[in-house]
């Protein structure tokens, strides 16, 4: 099996920066994992605090930004995870629709609580390479 972790202009440097210990993205076995995504404003390296719709977005570009520096894109999505409060439900589904608009992949909406940082919000998925 090979791994490779990749380097994601504009998303890594913020996360190491944080200290926080994640690969934006690895590919393995054909696949691309990617690591629960915030919206980070990869220009300036700063949150997205805007309302939910505007960090939803951020979040679905900053995914498309990662698959595209993998080799993917996100037409090759399989699954993906939303980790968001119960209360932003519907006005993530309608970004959400706008980035997956015919055959979505499969998803979880996963209800969460306070967050360690500043957003309301992160988005990981799995991808064909």
């Amino acid at each position: 099996m090979q791994r490779e972790v990749i380097e994601v202009p504009g998303i890594s440097e913020v996360s190491r920066a944080r200290q926080v210990p994640i690969s934006a993205a690895v590919r393995a076995n054909g696949m691309i994992f990617v690591s629960g995504t915030p919206p980070i404003d990869p220009a300036l390296g700063t949150f997205v605090r805007d309302s939910i719709a505007a960090q939803t977005e951020r979040c679905l570009r900053n995914l498309k930004h990662i698959l595209e520096t993998a080799g993917s894109s996100l037409e090759r999505v399989c699954m993906v995870r939303i980790y968001a409060s119960g209360d932003h439900y519907r006005a993530i589904n309608e970004v959400y629709a706008r980035f997956f608009p015919a055959d979505p992949p499969a998803r979880t909406f996963v209800p969460v609580g306070d967050w360690p940082m500043d957003f309301d919000l992160e988005i990981d998925c799995i991808a064909l390479a």
